[in-house]
């Protein structure tokens, strides 16, 4: 079967320590590292808290972009909007869950509410190089 995508971003974004997400507050960009993706369902699960800055940016302007850089691979880009509809099933709760409490963070169980997923529509993404090329991924 041939991989879709959606899964070469994943399969990406898991294979590093970490990637990172820029978000907007006015104009003033804000970029800090995420480590958490899964494929639910055809579209990729990211997950926060609700008490979070990025959180709070994503509601007020939800256009969003991530990086990740894999030595040997260039880098990726994905931008779209971020949906903060929180679709995720239990199998992605329970995987962001305990993803998150390994990073050192303090959630009560999977259903904390604090504790949400969010996925990025209208999404564009290229798997980038030095020499300059932009191939795009198709999603």
């Amino acid at each position: 079967m041939e991989q879709t995508g959606t899964q070469t971003i994943v399969d990406y974004l898991t294979s590093v320590p970490a990637w990172y997400l820029a978000t907007c507050e006015g104009d003033q960009p804000h970029v800090r590292p995420f480590s958490f993706a899964a494929l639910q369902d055809g579209e990729i699960q990211f997950c926060t808290a609700t008490t979070k800055d990025c959180y709070r940016e994503m509601q007020a302007i939800p256009r969003v972009e991530l990086t990740a850089w894999k030595p040997g691979r260039g880098w990726i880009i994905l931008r779209g909007r971020a949906n903060l509809e929180d679709r995720a099933n239990a199998t992605v709760r329970e995987e962001g869950f305990k993803h998150m409490v390994a990073l050192g963070e303090d959630w009560d169980d999977p259903a904390d509410p604090r504790l949400t997923f969010f996925t990025i529509d209208d999404a564009e993404a290229w798997l980038c190089d030095i020499d300059g090329s932009w191939n795009p991924i198709e999603l």
